[in-house]
């Protein structure tokens, strides 16, 4: 049956099952979320359990100025279909999107709201799954320099947006310019770092095996001693997402690379992302 958002013509050969998905990050409501690339992304790929692990929604952005062209509705109404279909969607708060926490065990559209949760992957582990700004100072005691950095995040976005423009041009692949300053800058590669800690004692005094985070727009999976810290990265630069196979392995999927894999002749043409496109974003 065709998709009502996007036509029978956009339809995968295909679509990946998973035991669960995590994505985080998204920021619908700002410019610069690429909501186009979610929703090819949540059309190859499904699960039984979906946690939206914070900053799906950016009211701080929508506080400012209003932005909701209809490729950011298709994202909500691609995950409320899931959520119909029967998938489990939880919706963990994040601080772009922390007026949701007052909605904590409330059900939208079958999508159920939630500060924190614990997933049990099928292996037996425990995870903590949690936003990850609860834990970042900056945020809760230095409010004025959370949206200063903000309006600097959006600038390096901006300088993204030129970066794609001139790379298209020269027929080079996509490439972060933000992504590539942050962990290029000694401070922010340290805020990282200690970011990184830090939810790796909070799982330790859940006593549980991991955390699964975002906050800080930079995918990872590594083993910190007796802790796995995983980040889902985000939907504005780097567009990831991390999955749990159905043996309870974790996985970091970087969907720009997983789109140059997708044959040329297959009946889904997914977007590229380039310069057009991400300002379309």
């Amino acid at each position: 049956m065709p998709d009502p958002v996007h036509g029978s013509h956009c339809m995968p050969e295909a679509t990946r099952k998973y035991r669960t998905l995590f994505i985080s990050d998204v920021h619908l409501g700002s410019k610069q979320a690429k909501a186009e690339f979610l929703i090819d992304f949540l059309r190859l790929h499904d699960a039984e359990t979906i946690y939206l692990v914070g900053d799906i929604v950016d009211g701080w952005r929508l506080r400012r100025s209003w932005h909701w062209p209809q490729a950011h509705n298709d994202v909500v109404q691609k995950l409320l279909r899931k959520a119909r279909k029967g998938s489990r969607v939880l919706y963990i708060a994040g601080n772009h999107d922390e007026f949701l926490r007052m909605f904590q065990g409330t059900h939208f559209g079958g999508i159920e709201v939630c500060d924190r949760a614990i997933h049990e992957t099928a292996d037996g582990r425990r995870f903590l799954v949690i936003h990850g700004d609860q834990f970042d100072a900056i945020v809760h005691n230095v409010r004025w320099l959370a949206y200063l950095g903000d309006y600097a995040y959006g600038a390096a976005i901006t300088v993204n947006r030129l970066v794609f423009r001139v790379r298209h041009l020269l027929g080079l692949p996509y490439w972060s310019f933000s992504s590539w300053a942050k962990v290029k800058v000694k401070k922010a590669v340290n805020f990282i770092g200690a970011f990184r800690e830090v939810l790796s004692e909070e799982a330790r005094r859940s006593e549980v095996d991991g955390v699964i985070c975002g906050h800080i727009h930079h995918a990872e999976l590594e083993e910190f001693g007796d802790v796995t810290y995983v980040n889902t990265g985000d939907w504005v630069e780097s567009c990831t997402a991390v999955v749990e196979h159905f043996d309870g392995r974790l996985e970091i999927l970087h969907w720009p690379q997983m789109m140059a894999e997708i044959p040329a002749k297959t009946a889904f043409r997914p977007r590229v992302i380039d310069a057009t496109a991400a300002e379309a974003a």
